[in-house]
């Protein structure tokens, strides 16, 4: 029965992690352009993004180091700029 319910408590644990995880989008573009040698710059509009100060303090809770900046920037309460040089997430080595 503990074996059973270590069990449980570990695949739980693996899909919430697995839930945080950003998943990479492939993009078909990129991908023809190797496939045929070809160096085809990729041209991406970026739209503006909307983010809203949601409770996230930490750099393990952001997508991307933009969003990080904003958090800092606008969010009070943040823990992501120790040094208190602007830069968020410096040690951040998803970013």
């Amino acid at each position: 029965m503990k074996k059973l319910i270590l069990v449980i408590l570990i695949a739980i644990g693996a899909w919430k992690y697995n839930e945080k995880q950003p998943t990479p989008h492939f993009d078909e573009a990129s991908a023809s352009s190797r496939k045929s040698g070809l160096a085809e710059p990729v041209v991406q509009a970026s739209a503006p993004r909307s983010f809203n100060c949601d409770g996230r303090v930490y750099c393990s809770d952001m997508t991307s180091r933009e969003e990080a900046e904003y958090f800092t920037r606008n969010c009070p309460g943040t823990k992501m700029d120790g040094d208190l040089d602007g830069n968020p997430c410096e040690n951040d080595s998803r970013f």
